[in-house]
């Protein structure tokens, strides 16, 4: 008779480490005709739609970060207008050779387009381009950025800029 298989028990789980990581970015708005566009970019292997915004740097605020971000990202320069809302969430990925649990929060700000040319965006993006806001709001890959576009376009129709 073989002897009884006796399974190990679980190995413990040891918690990730958890870091904070802080975004900026941008709501970029120019008037065309009567209606309104926004900057989008498209980023990654699979052309995912979203808002510019990137880290911000050290000694660098987050208005600083999301002025910066659109020239880089989106290849426009922009003035600031005021704060839109402020989105956060969890995720994993690696810091070094280390997994770690980020805990992601993400200043957004509406911006009004000065000058610039969309074409101009740098290597990180796939293509930026000016869409009207209705549609913007279609394209866009994260519910939470919709809602940031939504809050910007009742502002700017309750005539914020």
């Amino acid at each position: 008779m073989a002897p009884a298989f006796t399974p190990m028990p679980p190995e413990p789980r040891t918690p990730l480490p958890i870091h904070d990581q802080v975004s900026s970015g941008g709501v970029v708005f120019r008037r065309e005709g009567e209606g309104i566009e926004v900057v989008l970019v498209s980023v990654g292997a699979r052309g995912r739609w979203q808002l510019p915004k990137g880290l911000v740097d050290p000694g660098e605020t987050p208005e600083q970060t999301a002025i910066r971000e659109t020239r880089e990202e989106a290849g426009v320069e922009a003035d600031l207008v005021g704060p839109l809302d402020t989105i956060a969430y969890w995720y994993v990925g690696t810091k070094g050779a280390q997994r770690v649990r980020f805990h992601k929060r993400v200043f957004f700000f509406l911006l009004a387009y000065r000058t610039g040319d969309v074409r101009d965006h740098d290597h990180e993006v796939n293509e930026a381009r000016w869409v009207p806001i209705a549609e913007a709001r279609a394209m866009l890959a994260f519910k939470n950025e919709r809602a940031v576009v939504e809050q910007a376009e009742a502002l700017l129709a309750a005539g914020a800029a």
